[in-house]
């Protein structure tokens, strides 16, 4: 299978702790290594507040991960951010193959994916 770059925004619960989100982040980082893949980046945005409100709340912790894997297991990913309690959402997003190689995450030599 060919290595892909994915994008992961996680939105927490304005009123989780610290513990508990990284918690989930470190779960996360260790469903994707044994997928056989790789965290290239984590990037804290920390606490904003939201256009609209959701689920009754008006604020969140943002995180997102730059993540190099070939796509093996991010459906058990998705699953456990839908379960966690303090995560109000989550998008995963295929990078573009330029996109990737241009943030460093892709070598320029990789193979296209097929479809099938």
């Amino acid at each position: 299978m060919p290595t892909r770059a994915y994008e992961l925004m996680t939105i927490f619960e304005g009123e989780a702790e610290q513990p508990a989100i990284d918690a989930i982040l470190k779960r996360v980082e260790e469903m994707v290594v044994a997928g056989n893949g790789s965290v290239a980046s984590t990037d804290n945005w920390g606490k904003k507040r939201f256009a609209y409100q959701i689920d009754h709340k008006w604020e969140g912790t943002y995180v997102v991960h730059e993540i190099v894997t070939e796509a093996t297991n991010l459906n058990d990913i998705e699953r456990m951010l839908r379960l966690a309690d303090d995560v109000v959402r989550h998008k995963l997003l295929r990078l573009p193959e330029h996109e990737g190689q241009k943030r460093g995450l892709l070598e320029g030599g990789a193979a296209p994916a097929t479809a099938g």
